[in-house]
């Protein structure tokens, strides 16, 4: 058994910080950028190196993250009970006091275990009969907005158990405040922006906007300003070992490092309302000096002079009505494309790849991408002005089908 406790003496501990599949590189980009040592791509994660303040930054600063998470303990479980002694073994009261709630969020993939709420109530059990058994008295579980979040990993008969810094998941930036019916999750719209290659200078736009996700996300790309700086707190700030110097002073850097970076960022939508909403957010995120929203349809959004990119996610046909024509819709997208944005680099995300080949492009590359549950392509489509251009390298970037 490995006990990996952040108060040891050694200054820097290993991390994981949680991801979407196919943004895995991306963010072990974004880690070595930020400064993170010894970075391995996992799965959906990313493991690294860095200190207390590494985890601050990490939590304010990364986009493409879901969560940072802090391993404090690896076992051996063959059963419920070796389960129950190795989490009882922790010592939790380094980590949180008797006044401290907390919450336990299983995930298992192992025959020895059949459900997750079982495996987080016994672990519950554990902790509190350890407290209860030192002080008469057992802390209390609060699964909404707990001091200490942890998380239990099971897969096969090993046990993985890791603090949460970031308390709520850090897609959930704190700008959003109108949504349309299936709004894009934050950090899949910034990995698609930092997958796009984007060069941060030229135009970008989402001519089907939406609740405006991806034309934040890219402001906030633009402007090299921390996607966290909106949130009301992470789970950190109320551990018992929070260092609020420390974070001022990570918090404050981060902020001095924003640009006045402006490129044009544009959006279209045809929807009156969802254009307000997507404005509404755009206002919330302080960033209307920075995001143009126009309430027209893609055939009629006019494109900026020079060259840029465009990212769409259209409609897939999940959630329209019957009578909605999805292979039409698609072969205007590739129509418009051909028609209006010459000179242009344009990426789709679909899951419908049926109404896709409509669009009568041919693209490169195609990158595995989930949007929620649904398995999707963000698909590349150069727009050749002129003659056919040389494809740069870098514009080739992700895995290829």
């Amino acid at each position: 058994m490995a006990d990996r406790s952040i108060r040891n003496p050694e200054p820097e501990f290993r991390m994981a910080a949680q991801t979407m599949h196919g943004l895995e590189k991306v963010l072990a980009e974004e880690l070595l950028r930020l400064g993170a040592k010894d970075v391995e791509t996992h799965n959906r994660a990313v493991t690294f190196t860095g200190d207390r303040g590494f985890m601050y930054k990490a939590n304010l600063c990364l986009r493409t993250a879901l969560r940072v998470l802090i391993p404090i303990m690896d076992f051996t479980v063959r059963n419920e009970q070796d389960l129950y002694a190795e989490i009882k073994k922790i010592p939790w009261e380094v980590y949180m006091g008797l006044e401290d709630s907390f919450a336990f969020n299983a995930k298992l993939n192992s025959a020895r275990f059949g459900h997750s709420q079982y495996v987080a109530q016994l672990a519950k059990d554990a902790l509190a009969d350890r407290f209860r058994e030192r002080t008469g008295k057992r802390p209390s579980v609060d699964t909404e907005n707990p001091v200490l979040r942890i998380r239990l990993f099971v897969h096969g008969d090993q046990c993985s158990v890791a603090l949460d810094s970031s308390g709520d998941s850090l897609h959930k930036r704190g700008y959003r405040d109108q949504t349309n019916l299936a709004p894009l999750n934050e950090v899949l719209a910034a990995g698609m922006v930092l997958l796009s290659g984007w060069d941060r200078t030229s135009n970008f736009v989402d001519p089907m906007c939406g609740s405006g996700t991806l034309l934040i996300e890219a402001a906030l790309i633009a402007g090299n300003i921390p996607p966290g700086a909106y949130r009301k707190g992470f789970g950190f700030q109320r551990w018992n070992d929070f260092d609020a110097d420390l974070w001022q002073r990570i918090h404050d850097g981060a902020m001095e490092r924003i640009s006045g970076n402006r490129p044009l960022i544009l959006g279209g939508e045809l929807s009156k309302n969802v254009a307000r909403k997507a404005e509404t957010n755009i206002a919330i995120a302080d960033l209307k000096d920075e995001i143009q929203v126009m309430n027209l349809g893609f055939e009629d959004l006019p494109a900026p002079e020079g060259r840029g990119i465009l990212i769409i996610n259209p409609p897939y046909g999940e959630r329209m009505d019957e009578d909605v024509d999805i292979n039409g819709l698609y072969k205007m997208i590739g129509d418009t494309l051909k028609k209006n944005w010459a000179g242009y680099d344009a990426w789709v995300l679909t899951s419908n790849m049926e109404a896709a080949k409509h669009i009568k492009l041919t693209p490169r590359p195609k990158i595995q991408l989930f949007n929620g549950a649904l398995d999707c392509r963000f698909m590349r489509y150069e727009l050749y002005a002129g003659s056919r251009r040389r494809e740069r390298p870098e514009q080739a970037a992700g895995s290829t089908e």
